[in-house]
């Protein structure tokens, strides 16, 4: 079977999809088309909007998923930015945090620099990779009817779960979301309860 390169699905109803009586979820989003794409679902004080931060999401949602275990945490990122950030995917298998979720979006290009291919756009299949390293559970998302179902195991918080989501390779407008990084974490930690910092 030959290696899937992006896909047909559209990027900004698949978020739309999984962000839809979100409830008390946790959303950390990788810089880029994924800020974007919740922004354009529609901003919300538990967005944890990442600027200037490639490869982080994944982490920055490993420490929220470890630190609130009684909320959902979803990282929604894209291929480029999952790429860099390669090693966590390991650390968060052997963690294993029942509320943690991840959703790549992935269509095979680096979207931010110029839409030149990504290492998933030549070949390397990042659920292989989640499941290598050991996730429990691993979707391999083509078709939106699979998004549903997803969206009810993110919130349900019994596995740690990776889903890449073959997205159409376009650039779509900029829903920017807000940029200065210092309001964003005290309107997140406020969100939660705690003061500013």
């Amino acid at each position: 079977m030959g290696e899937m390169i992006g896909g047909t699905l559209d990027r900004r109803a698949v978020v739309a999809d999984l962000l839809q009586d979100r409830g008390e979820l946790l959303v950390v989003t990788g810089l880029g088309s994924p800020s974007y794409d919740v922004m354009a679902a529609g901003d919300h004080d538990l967005n944890y909007y990442l600027w200037a931060a490639m490869g982080s999401a994944m982490t920055v949602g490993l420490g929220l998923a470890m630190a609130q275990p009684h909320r959902p945490v979803l990282v929604v990122t894209g291929d480029g930015e999952a790429l860099m950030g390669f090693g966590a995917l390991a650390t968060i298998a052997l963690r294993k945090p029942r509320n943690l979720s991840i959703v790549i979006l992935d269509n095979g290009h680096f979207g931010e620099t110029g839409m030149q291919p990504s290492h998933a756009g030549q070949g390397i299949e990042l659920s292989r990779v989640a499941e290598a390293c050991g996730f429990p559970v691993v979707d391999l998302v083509t078709e939106r009817q699979v998004v549903e179902p997803l969206r009810r195991r993110i919130q349900a918080r019994e596995s740690l779960n990776l889903a890449v989501v073959k997205i159409q390779a376009e650039n779509l407008p900029r829903a920017l979301p807000p940029r200065d990084g210092v309001y964003v974490k005290n309107r997140f930690r406020l969100a939660l309860g705690h003061k500013p910092a």
